[in-house]
C-alpha cells in the first residue's frame, strides 16, 4: 500500500486574482479576499481513493493553535471550520482541484498553507497566502454595493488631495500606489506591528484605528514623522512628496520613520494602506478646520490694534485646510444607523486612549450631533463645527486687555472635498458631514452635540489670559446666524490682480452697508503670510482708514503690497505659504463691529506634459515636461519630481535656476509594464515656489 503524498500545488494565480480583483498586486504570492472562493490544484503521487485522508491547514501568526482559531484544518465536504469551507471540484487522474472559501469575517493577514495526507505534510515554497478585506462580498463588513465606487475607493491607485484655502481650492495629484512592489508587505508588517489580536483583525474598525496610529511615527515608530517647523534639512520636505510609494518602500526597508510629513502626507499614506488592505477609503479635505485644544467648540483668534493676527496667544488654531480619510464599513460595535463612511485621521494632533490615533468616527454621528459615539467623534465634530471668536488685544495702563470684536458661527468646516468617483474633479461632501447652515436640522444637531460637549463660558483662552478679566461675559453658545448688525455691515476681501510671486499683491476690502443714512466706518486691514496651519510667518502691511458711506451702498478700499515686502520671506521658507488678509470694521454711529479674514494662494505658471495618448505594453515612448517661467523673478534651485505608476519609478531632475522668460524642458523614456489607464505626475519645487504640480493620463494597450 503506497501512502498518498502531495507532489505539488498550483495556486492558479492568474484565475484567482482576476476573480478577487487582486491581479494588480506586484507580488509572487497569491492574494485573495475573504468570504469568496478561490481554487488550488493539488498534484498527488497516485489517484485519490475514498479511504484517503486529505486536509488543508491554514495557519496565521507566530504560534498557531486550533483552539485559538489561528490554525484551521479543512477537510473536503466536511462542515465548515470557523466559517471556512473547502470542497472537491474535480478529480482528474493524480490531480484534484479544490475550492476554498474563507470566512467573510476571517482575520486579515498572511496565512501559511500546508497540505496533509495521512501522516505526510507538504509545504510549497510560496505557501504564504495573503487574505484581505472584501468589498465585493455581501457578508463582509466592508461590503460596498456600487461597482464604480469600488473601482475608485479600492482599486484606483492615483488620485488628488485637495489643498489651498476655501477661497481657492486646488488639487494636488497623489500616487497612492497600493499595488506597487513591497507595499502589501509593508501593510502586513504594520498589521503585525499593531499587536492587534486575531479577533481584532477580523474587524475593519479596529484595523483602521490601529493604522491611523501606525502611519504617524508618534509612540510606535510608525511610518511618517510629522514636522511643521519649517526646517527639513535632515529629511525630505513635506512638499516634496508626490505619492506614498517611496515613503512606504523606504519604511519597509529601514523599519524607521520616514522624515517628514504634514497632514496631506499622512492622509495619502493612510489611504494607500487602507486601499491596499481592501477597505474602501478616500482622502477628505476640510477647509478652515478647527484644531481646538479644549473641545469647547470655540477657536479664539487674537488680533493686535492694527488688525494683525498674533501667534503667541493662540492655543487653538484654524488650519486653512486639513486632510483626513473616510473608510467605508458596517459598524457592529455601535447602535444601528451609523454604518457607511467613518473618519480616521493619522495626523498626530491629540492623543486618544493614550496614543496618537483618531477614529473611526461615523460621519453620520458628526452630522446628527451624536458625539458620544466611538471613536473621537467630539474631536471630529469640533474640527468642522467650531465657532470663531475674534479678540482685539489692547494695552490699558500697561496691561493687555481683551476686547471681543465679533463671533463667526459659519466659517469653520467649509467645502469638505474629495475626488469624485470615476472623474478627475472635486466632489463637495459637506452635506455628508453637516446639515445646511441655519436649517432646522442643523439647529437640532447642534443642540444634541452641545448636550454632550460642555462648552466653557466666553472667556479668552490663551496662555496667560486667565489673569485678565473676561469681557463680554457669558454668551449663549447657540448663535446660529451671522451676527446681525444694525446697519447690515458686510465685508468682502478679494484680489484685484492675479497673485503672481514677484508682482505687487493687489487686493481690496469691500465695505457694504445696507441701511439708509450717512455712516462713518473705521476700517483696519492687514496682510500677512501664513502657513496652512494658521501660523503667521510675516507681517506685510496694514491700512487704517475712516470712510464715509451713504447707505445703502458699498465702497472698495485697495490694499497693495510691494514685492520687496514679501519676496525675501517667500524664498526663505520651506513650506508653501498663503496670503492672509484680515479686516475689522466699526460703524462709529452704532458701534457695529465686524471681522473678516480670507486666505488666498499665489498663482503659478503651469507645467506642460507632452506624450502620446496611448502606448503599447513594453514599448518605449518619450515623455517631455516643459515649464516656462512667466514670473518676474528667477526661480532658484529648481527640482522636477516625476513618477508614473506602472511606467517609471520616481525620478528627480535638478534644474538649477530658471530666469524670467526661460523655458525648461526635461525628457524621460518610459516603458509601460501594466495595462489600462495610467497617470504621470510631475511637480516643480524651487526656493520661491513649492506647489506647481500637474498630471497627464495615458492608455496602455
Amino acid at each position: 500500500e503506497t501512502s498518498l503524498k502531495v507532489t505539488g500545488i498550483d495556486f492558479l494565480k492568474s484565475q484567482n486574482t482576476q476573480q478577487h480583483h487582486t491581479d494588480g498586486y506586484n507580488i509572487k504570492n497569491l492574494v485573495v479576499r475573504r468570504g469568496q472562493p478561490f481554487q488550488v490544484r493539488v498534484s498527488l503521487s497516485r489517484e485519490l481513493r475514498p479511504a484517503d485522508k486529505l486536509s488543508l491547514h491554514f495557519s496565521i501568526g507566530e504560534n498557531p493553535m486550533k483552539n485559538r482559531g489561528s490554525l484551521l484544518s479543512l477537510k473536503p465536504e466536511r462542515e465548515d471550520v470557523n466559517g471556512w469551507k473547502i470542497s472537491l471540484v474535480e478529480r482528474n487522474g493524480k490531480e484534484c482541484l479544490l475550492s476554498v472559501t474563507s470566512s467573510p469575517n476571517a482575520p486579515v493577514g498572511k496565512y501559511n498553507l500546508h497540505v496533509k495526507t495521512g501522516t505526510n505534510i507538504y509545504k510549497h515554497e510560496n505557501a504564504v497566502i495573503y487574505l484581505l478585506f472584501n468589498p465585493w462580498c455581501e457578508e463582509d463588513a466592508v461590503y460596498m454595493a456600487n461597482e464604480a465606487e469600488k473601482e475608485e475607493y479600492v482599486l484606483n491607485d492615483t488620485g488628488y488631495i485637495y489643498v489651498g484655502s476655501a477661497y481657492n481650492i486646488y488639487n494636488r495629484p497623489w500616487n497612492f500606489g497600493q499595488f506597487e512592489e513591497s507595499i502589501l508587505d509593508a501593510c502586513m508588517y504594520l498589521l503585525d506591528k499593531s499587536k492587534l489580536s486575531l479577533t481584532d483583525r477580523r474587524n475593519p474598525a479596529n484595523v483602521s484605528r490601529a493604522m491611523s496610529a501606525l502611519v504617524n511615527a508618534n509612540d510606535d515608530n510608525g511610518v511618517v514623522l510629522g514636522n511643521w517647523s519649517g526646517n527639513y534639512i535632515s529629511g525630505t520636505s513635506p512638499m516634496d512628496w508626490i505619492g506614498s510609494v517611496t515613503i512606504l518602500q523606504q519604511y519597509y526597508k529601514t523599519k524607521k520613520p520616514v522624515r517628514y510629513g504634514q497632514c496631506w502626507v499622512f492622509a495619502g499614506v493612510l489611504n494607500t494602506v487602507m486601499r491596499c488592505l481592501g477597505v474602501p477609503s478616500r482622502c477628505v479635505s476640510t477647509f478652515d478646520a478647527a484644531h481646538d485644544t479644549e473641545e469647547n467648540l470655540r477657536v479664539d483668534i487674537y488680533l493686535n490694534e492694527k488688525g494683525e493676527k498674533l501667534n503667541s496667544l493662540s492655543l487653538d488654531s484654524v488650519w486653512n485646510f486639513h486632510v483626513w480619510n473616510d473608510v467605508w464599513m458596517k459598524r457592529t460595535d455601535i447602535p444601528n444607523g451609523f454604518s457607511g463612511w467613518q473618519a480616521i485621521d493619522s495626523t498626530p494632533q491629540e492623543q486618544s486612549q493614550g496614543r496618537f490615533q483618531c477614529g473611526p468616527c461615523p460621519v453620520k454621528a458628526v452630522r446628527e450631533g451624536d458625539v458620544y459615539l466611538p471613536y473621537d467623534s467630539k474631536f471630529v465634530y469640533a474640527e468642522v463645527n467650531a465657532d470663531r471668536v475674534y479678540w482685539v488685544v489692547k494695552k490699558v495702563n500697561g496691561k493687555d486687555k481683551f476686547f471681543k470684536v465679533s463671533m463667526d458661527t459659519q466659517s469653520i468646516g467649509k467645502n469638505i472635498s474629495t475626488k469624485a468617483v470615476g472623474q478627475n474633479r472635486r466632489e463637495d461632501i459637506t452635506r455628508e458631514y453637516k446639515y445646511p447652515e441655519g436649517s432646522r436640522e442643523e439647529r437640532m444637531s447642534m443642540e444634541r452635540a452641545y448636550s454632550f460637549i460642555r462648552p466653557s463660558g466666553m472667556v479668552p483662552r490663551s496662555g496667560y489670559a486667565s489673569t485678565v478679566q473676561a469681557l463680554g461675559g457669558n454668551i449663549q453658545p447657540l448663535v446660529l446666524k451671522e451676527p446681525v448688525t444694525k446697519t447690515g455691515l458686510h465685508l468682502k476681501i478679494t484680489n484685484t490682480e492675479p497673485l503672481h510671486p514677484g508682482n505687487p499683491l493687489e487686493m481690496a476690502i469691500t465695505v457694504k452697508i445696507s441701511a439708509p443714512g450717512n455712516w462713518t466706518v473705521d476700517l483696519i486691514g492687514s496682510c500677512q503670510l501664513q502657513y496652512y496651519t494658521g501660523k503667521v510667518q510675516a507681517n506685510l502691511g496694514t491700512i487704517k482708514e475712516t470712510i464715509n458711506i451713504e447707505g445703502p451702498s458699498e465702497m472698495q478700499i485697495p490694499l497693495k503690497i510691494a514685492p520687496d515686502a514679501y519676496m525675501k520671506t517667500l524664498s526663505s521658507v520651506e513650506d508653501e505659504v498663503l496670503i492672509l488678509v484680515t479686516a475689522i470694521a466699526e460703524v462709529k454711529e452704532t458701534n457695529d463691529k465686524l471681522t473678516k479674514e480670507t486666505s488666498m494662494r499665489f498663482e503659478y505658471p503651469p507645467i506642460t506634459v507632452q506624450m502620446p495618448e496611448t502606448a503599447k505594453l513594453y514599448d518605449d515612448f518619450n515623455c517631455a515636461f516643459i515649464f516656462k517661467n512667466k514670473l518676474n523673478v528667477t526661480l532658484e534651485n529648481c527640482k522636477l519630481l516625476v513618477e508614473g505608476l506602472g511606467i517609471f519609478k520616481m525620478t528627480t531632475f535638478e534644474q538649477g535656476d530658471i530666469m524670467p522668460g526661460r523655458i525648461m524642458k526635461s525628457e524621460i523614456i518610459c516603458t509601460p509594464t501594466r495595462l489600462g489607464e495610467k497617470k504621470i505626475v510631475a511637480k516643480l519645487i524651487s526656493n520661491q515656489i513649492k506647489g506647481i504640480s500637474t498630471e497627464k493620463g495615458i492608455f496602455i494597450t
